[in-house]
């Protein structure tokens, strides 16, 4: 990894981070779920610009009609739970159950999908990170600014993130330009966010300009940093990109302390340490050998099944 490819990296892995304590922001002035899909809906008027003016393709969408609506669907309800989640608890309780994604797809993985069997150490890291989101919730001080329902929530919307990457990895939408497999994640949620969100309570709240500037961020992470991530994964290998996401949830739980004054205390700090490195060891992999992968779109391909989808969380 050169100094290139780490900036960018880290500041995507920035920009996520924000984006929990940007969703919290939007909530004082939508409605969670009626926020959640103005975003999904703007972030496609977006996409489709660049496609647009870019002259992009988003590959065979008629041929990915089924796991394209199912990707779609998982989008949708993760933003459902996340967005609620973040109007229940705190910003940093909710970014270490929604990132401690890459735990649960381990587990997932080594039980479903050939050649993701668990090694020494990443089992080691598993155990890590479990240990640290357990130790981390237990945390007295982090507790006075929590909600045990909307810690649920952010586990559900973890649990709905890890199923897009198997649907990623499992279906011909993996086929599809990163433009493509963007589109149905948008498209699908933007009309079920939509749709579900006057059943959820009032559209509005007190909209100011903090909210509308909060849910503008959100739309520029939603369309163009999910496209960015996928530029860099065509350059790097996706090991070393995976190793980038304990940065996320540790920056989360600053801006959270930093903007939201949460109570953060050394038990927090050193839980999270320890999921910060569970996340690498789990994501950790041997670089493959130049013979061992074809170095075209091929290869570029399985680079990116290989990575899950870790899109504009």
């Amino acid at each position: 990894m050169d100094l290139p490819g780490a900036a960018g990296l880290t500041a995507f892995a920035v920009a996520l981070a924000f984006n929990q304590v940007v969703i919290k922001l939007t909530n004082a002035g939508f409605g969670p779920v009626f926020g959640a899909g103005l975003r999904s809906l703007l972030a496609l008027a977006v996409l489709s610009l660049w496609v647009v003016m870019r002259r992009r393709r988003m590959g065979n969408l008629t041929a990915t009609l089924w796991p394209g609506l199912l990707l779609g669907s998982l989008f949708g309800l993760e933003f459902i739970f996340l967005f609620k989640a973040l109007d229940m608890t705190s910003v940093s309780r909710a970014s270490i159950l929604f990132y401690s994604m890459p735990v649960w797809l381990a587990v997932v993985a080594h039980l479903t999908l050939p050649g993701e069997r668990l090694s020494l150490r990443r089992t080691a890291g598993l155990g890590l990170a479990m240990a640290g989101v357990a130790w981390a919730l237990a945390d007295p001080q982090s507790r006075a600014g929590g909600d045990l329902l909307g810690d649920l929530l952010a586990l559900c919307a973890c649990w709905c993130w890890a199923g897009i990457a198997l649907t990623v990895r499992l279906s011909k939408v993996s086929q599809l330009p990163a433009e493509g497999q963007l589109f149905w994640q948008l498209a699908v949620s933007s009309v079920i966010l939509l749709c579900v969100a006057p059943l959820m309570g009032p559209l509005i709240r007190t909209p100011d300009w903090i909210s509308y500037s909060a849910l503008g961020y959100g739309v520029l992470v939603a369309s163009m940093g999910f496209l960015f991530w996928l530029w860099l994964m065509t350059i790097y290998p996706a090991s070393d990109i995976a190793s980038f996401s304990f940065l996320s949830p540790v920056l989360a739980v600053v801006f959270g302390w930093l903007i939201f004054a949460e109570p953060v205390g050394p038990q927090f700090i050193l839980a999270l340490g320890l999921v910060a490195v569970g996340i690498v060891l789990i994501n950790r992999r041997k670089r493959p050998s130049p013979l061992a992968e074809p170095a075209g779109p091929e290869g570029l391909a399985s680079a990116g099944r290989d990575t899950g989808s870790l899109k504009s969380d």
